[in-house]
Parts: C-alpha cells; structure tokens; sequence
C-alpha cells in the first residue's frame, strides 16, 4: 500500500534546481534567471563579500551561511544567482538549489537527499519572513547551527528578507509587551537570523548609482541613446514610480528597449 520509494536525483542534470514536495523531488531548472554579477551596480561591498564567502565555500573552505536584508528592488536576489554563475565560470562545482518558504517543514528530508551527494549546495530561500503565527522558523533553526546531525558540510544556506530579524516589529514589540518573561520570548524570535554569520544589508540607492544601472544595461545589450534623453526620461520614471532602485532601473530599461526597437537575447 505504501508508495514507492524515490528514485535519487539525477544532480549532473542541471547547476540549478528547486525543491518540490507531495512527492519530494528536485526539479532541474535548464536556464536560471539572472543578470550579469557586473552589471549589479551600487552593492559592491556586499557582492564582494557574498561571491568570497561563495568560492570559500565551493573550494571545500569555511564559510558562512548569509542572510541578505533591506531595501526591496536591489538586487538580494539576483546577486546570489550571479555569484552562483561567476563560481560555475571559475570552474567550481556547485549547485544552486531553490527552497519555498512554504516548504520549510521539509527542509531535514531535502538535507538527507543532498548529505552524502559529491556536490557541494547553496540552499536559497527568497523572500524569507515569518507571520504572527507562522512556526517555519524553528525548522529553518536546525538547518542553520543545531540539532544533532547539524548541516551537512556539503551545504550553505542563503536567503534574502526585507527584514533583518525575519520577523515584523510588531511582533517582537508585542512579545516584550505581552509575555511572562519578554527577554526570553524575544530572544527566541530574533535568534533564527544570529544563526546566520554574514548579514548583508541592502540600502536605497542614490540618483547617480540608478542612472549607472540604466546606463550598464544600454551598454550590455546595444542600446543607443542620448545621455540628456536617458537622464530625463529615467529620473521622470522614477519620480513616478515614487522610489528608485535596481529593480525600477531594470523596469525603465525594459521599457526604452522595446521603445527603441531592441530585442533582449
């Protein structure tokens, strides 16, 4: 009556999946979405910073499970998904693999798939935040620094939040002002994101770091422009938007290149 058991995964299919339950599988992902890790413009430190950590890593060194916090639209994101690509283009072995917040109660299967593999893995969680009543962050607390069989040396974990202690303010307020003894219920909540030993923080960029950006994606993919043009159109579209950031330069991009008649390959 039970169902059969899993067929191991197939690791040499792809450099990037993502993890799937109701069965558990890792779906081999043939083209990842991302950009260029030179065209990430105005997080130097931070990329320089994850990519070290990332071939540290990837050559069989210490290194340090990182959690990439901030400013929505600069690039947490897609800068763990172009380190990925610069250590496949230095000729590292390592693969990416995808995990849904959704999906954390799983997490300890997804380690014992991947413990005894000759891969090494960065374990990526986007958007990675919790709710008043969500209990996700204790099974992500032995993945990090804990339980018995603790990580598999194999393994790294990355994830991005736009909050530095993955839990909402009023949360963690309303523990201190609730709770027999507050100290210990806050310290609780907010020592999931300690477990991480690289907090890499993200911060709105400057007008001049957002026009760089626009400027970068014209030069990569052949898009001529007058510099007055590209200045005035790019800061009234942001000025609509109401905010700048990598995301609205990419945004504004997309829209000159099809303006302009240029397919993006």
């Amino acid at each position: 009556m039970a169902p059969a058991p899993l067929a191991a995964p197939d690791l040499d299919a792809a450099d990037a999946f993502v993890w799937h339950t109701e069965p558990d599988r890792l779906e081999p992902v043939a083209q990842v979405n991302r950009v260029a890790l030179d065209l990430l413009v105005g997080i130097d430190r931070s990329r320089d910073t994850l990519l070290s950590n990332t071939l540290q890593f990837a050559r069989g060194l210490p290194a340090n499970n990182a959690l990439l916090w901030g400013a929505r639209g600069m690039g947490k994101s897609s800068i763990v998904k172009a380190v990925h690509a610069e250590a496949l283009q230095r000729g590292e072995r390592l693969k990416l693999v995808e995990l849904q917040r959704e999906d954390l109660p799983s997490v300890s299967r997804l380690l014992n798939v991947l413990r005894g593999a000759p891969h090494r893995f960065v374990l990526f969680c986007d958007d990675l935040s919790f709710s008043h009543d969500d209990q996700h962050y204790k099974s992500l607390k032995a993945v990090l620094d804990g339980g018995i069989e603790g990580r598999p040396d194999n393994v790294l974990f990355y994830a991005t939040s736009n909050r530095r202690h993955l839990m909402p303010r009023d949360m963690i307020e309303n523990e201190r002002s609730s709770s027999i003894n507050p100290s210990e219920a806050v310290e609780e909540k907010v020592s999931l994101s300690d477990r991480f030993g690289l907090w890499l923080g993200f911060h709105p960029c400057s007008q001049d770091e957002y026009l760089d950006m626009i400027r970068g994606y014209c030069a990569a993919h052949g898009v001529r422009i007058d510099e007055e043009r590209l200045r005035a159109e790019a800061i009234e579209w942001q000025a609509t938007r109401g905010a700048r950031s990598g995301r609205v330069a990419w945004q504004f991009f997309l829209d000159l290149a099809g303006r302009e008649g240029v397919a993006l390959g």
